[in-house]
């Protein structure tokens, strides 16, 4: 039997390991503050790199749109958290050092969380929408990510107006599971994020016009059958493109998933079921 983490072995013991996440991160950020972005500018930065949005209220099973109302408010707390930040060279960029705590004196609301795999509710939920709406930006430059987490498990929702790769997101949590992402290019980088009454919006700006350009994208898209139930398996892929020549500078991948399907089997297009065991292995 494998050995319980002392987390596991009783919900105290799992509140004092948040407590001490949460206290080793906020060290962590005080002893090395001078390498992480701060400065803000409302001037934008002349060159835009990369631009996406997403829809805030989406129908996601019977999840009570409620939740996806308190998300929107929850999202308009947070995204000026970030706008306008400067990435200069050298420096990182930490999701939750700038949006800080989500709590309920701020303003926050219940929302949709995720917590061990599991859909929950919870104070500031919907802030995976942004760090995922950043990490879609961030893929798409020469910007160095060095703290991600993923939460892809399991699948929990059928596609409604998927936009980006499943897989693609981000999972966080305060403090001990951040989004961080390092300069280590001789330009300054620029995030731009802001809500509409439908919508996160982002834009990556730089100083100068990148000479690559950067392509995400999926292959190996299939729900697999297996003894017990259904697979969401896929692989995501960056491809960088000499903007002068349109030779492919490098390609790599970026993750392979195989997550289990947790909503209903009618929502899977049956086009894209393979009934035998799908090679998950890594390449």
């Amino acid at each position: 039997m494998a050995r319980k983490l002392f987390c596991e072995l009783h919900p105290l013991a799992y509140k004092l390991a948040v407590i001490k996440g949460i206290l080793c991160r906020k060290i962590t950020w005080i002893k090395n503050s001078s390498q992480y972005a701060k400065t803000f500018s409302e001037d934008k930065l002349p060159q835009k790199i990369y631009t996406h949005s997403s829809l805030i209220r989406r129908k996601l099973g019977d999840v009570d749109m409620r939740l996806q109302n308190n998300k929107a408010i929850n999202l308009s707390l947070a995204a000026p958290k970030i706008n306008g930040v400067l990435i200069q060279p050298g420096e990182t960029f930490s999701f939750w050092r700038l949006v800080g705590n989500c709590s309920e004196k701020k303003g926050y609301k219940e929302g949709l969380v995720i917590k061990s795999g599991k859909i929950s509710q919870g104070i500031g939920g919907g802030m995976c929408q942004l760090s995922n709406l950043v990490h879609w930006m961030i893929l798409h430059s020469p910007l160095t990510i060095v703290e991600h987490h993923h939460h892809n498990q399991i699948d929990m929702f059928p596609d409604f107006g998927r936009q980006v790769p499943f897989g693609s997101g981000t999972s966080i949590m305060y403090n001990y599971l951040d989004y961080q992402v390092k300069n280590e290019t001789d330009q300054t980088f620029q995030l731009i994020v802001y809500t509409t009454d439908t919508h996160l919006c982002g834009e990556l700006r730089s100083e100068r016009e990148l000479s690559h350009s950067y392509h995400v994208y999926e292959e190996n898209s299939w729900f697999v059958k297996e003894p017990d139930g259904y697979y969401r398996t896929n692989e995501i892929y960056v491809k960088i493109v000499n903007k002068t020549t349109g030779d492919v500078i490098a390609r790599h991948r970026i993750i392979k998933n195989y997550s289990k399907v947790v909503y209903d089997a009618e929502f899977i297009p049956l086009d894209r079921i393979k009934e035998k065991n799908y090679n998950v292995s890594e390449a």
